[in-house]
């Protein structure tokens, strides 16, 4: 089978590992720009590591889903900088990442984006790009893509190009030893996701397989921990490695339903990525199995295999692995989507929207525009 696998150039992964940031910086950067959330732990760190090695730094703050805007903005800070560093969650991973590209390749974002833009690709190399995640959910440290919010058109789309990979991940489970409980949920489960979609994708891999056969059980037995107890260490490095391997499996196979509707429904929502992720999960799982299950689809033997790995059941039918993955959603207290503002209007925009995403593509059957509506209403 002929595939490609690409990722950031170099990760580094383990505790207490952002200390050793300044030992990467030495002699290649000269002038930095800091894209970061507004409160982590981790940013007063940063800044000492940055001072102690003598590099100038600008910082640009980055609050929610990155729109458009925000990136335009961002690049007009990058001005005289070799190299950005974004820390945080996925949402400011992705605005570092999209920034770090514009800053080199003229023009405006919308030559670049995909679906609601021209989808030019980029022709020059970015300034050097640094991930450090600060949650355990979007893998964004090690895909090649950046999600942005266009509230003109209501919908959230990749910009995208394999220069986008960072050059170096460093993912430190310490940095997120005090997320929330509802953070903790909403990007585990994201993080989840991430590890079952390309798995029964159409562009599945051997690779890809592989990967997602180690990080799911690494999910499924951390996130209840994490969620439950956020010092858990043991499980907070579980979940930093799912998310890790997520992020390695949806840059190099693809994803699917529930990522076709989490970038039409963020954009039109203004809501958590992860949150809608968590809440469609097993309502996707259910409405694939079911359309699977009336073709005597070849595919349900991944969905099989799932089962088994969340459960840890051997015997467990697609049927058992559903169940679980209702049931953590349901304990880890993940809102409806109405809590976040939707109604049965938004469903048709949403329903066309979702059957355009480029993430829907990768679905292992294609479902009926009627069975989308029918997930959708289920998750009000």
């Amino acid at each position: 089978m002929p595939f490609e696998f690409a990722t950031a150039n170099r990760i580094i992964f383990g505790a207490g590992k952002l200390s050793g940031l300044g030992e990467q910086l030495i002699g290649s950067v000269k002038r930095l720009l800091l894209v970061r959330g507004r409160s982590s732990d981790a940013i007063p760190r940063v800044r000492e590591i940055l001072s102690a090695q003598g590099i100038q730094f600008n910082e640009f703050e980055v609050h929610g889903e990155p729109t458009v805007d925000v990136v335009r903005e961002g690049v007009k800070f990058a001005e005289g900088c070799d190299a950005v560093i974004g820390l945080g969650g996925g949402s400011v991973m992705d605005a570092g990442k999209a920034i770090a590209a514009l800053a080199t390749n003229h023009g405006d974002v919308f030559d670049y984006l995909e679906v609601v833009g021209r989808g030019q690709p980029l022709t020059e190399k970015p300034l050097t790009y640094i991930a450090i995640p600060t949650t355990a959910g979007t893998g964004t440290e090690v895909t090649r893509n950046a999600v942005l919010d266009v509230p003109e058109h209501g919908v959230k789309v990749s910009l995208r190009s394999p220069m986008m990979l960072p050059s170096l991940a460093i993912v430190d489970p310490e940095l997120t030893y005090h997320l929330p409980q509802e953070m903790t949920a909403a990007s585990g489960l994201d993080a989840l996701t991430q590890l079952i979609e390309p798995f029964v994708s159409v562009k599945a891999n051997p690779l890809t397989d592989a990967i997602c056969r180690e990080g799911m059980p690494h999910a499924a037995k951390s996130l209840r921990r994490a969620y439950l107890n956020g010092a858990d260490k043991e499980a907070r490095e579980g979940m930093a490695l799912a998310s890790l391997f997520g992020g390695l499996a949806l840059a190099n196979a693809a994803l699917g339903a529930v990522h076709g509707f989490a970038g039409p429904l963020g954009g039109m929502l203004h809501a958590p990525h992860g949150a809608i992720c968590a809440k469609l999960l097993p309502l996707v799982m259910e409405a694939n199995i079911e359309a699977m299950q009336a073709e005597k689809h070849v595919g349900l033997a991944r969905y099989e295999e799932v089962a088994r790995i969340l459960t840890g059941n051997p015997s467990a039918s697609v049927n058992n692995g559903l169940a679980w993955v209702s049931d953590i959603v349901r304990e880890l207290k993940i809102p409806t989507l109405s809590a976040h503002g939707m109604t049965q209007a938004h469903i048709p925009e949403a329903v066309q929207k979702t059957l355009n995403a480029s993430s829907y593509k990768g679905n292992p059957i294609s479902l009926k525009a009627s069975v989308l509506q029918e997930i959708l209403e289920k998750a009000l």
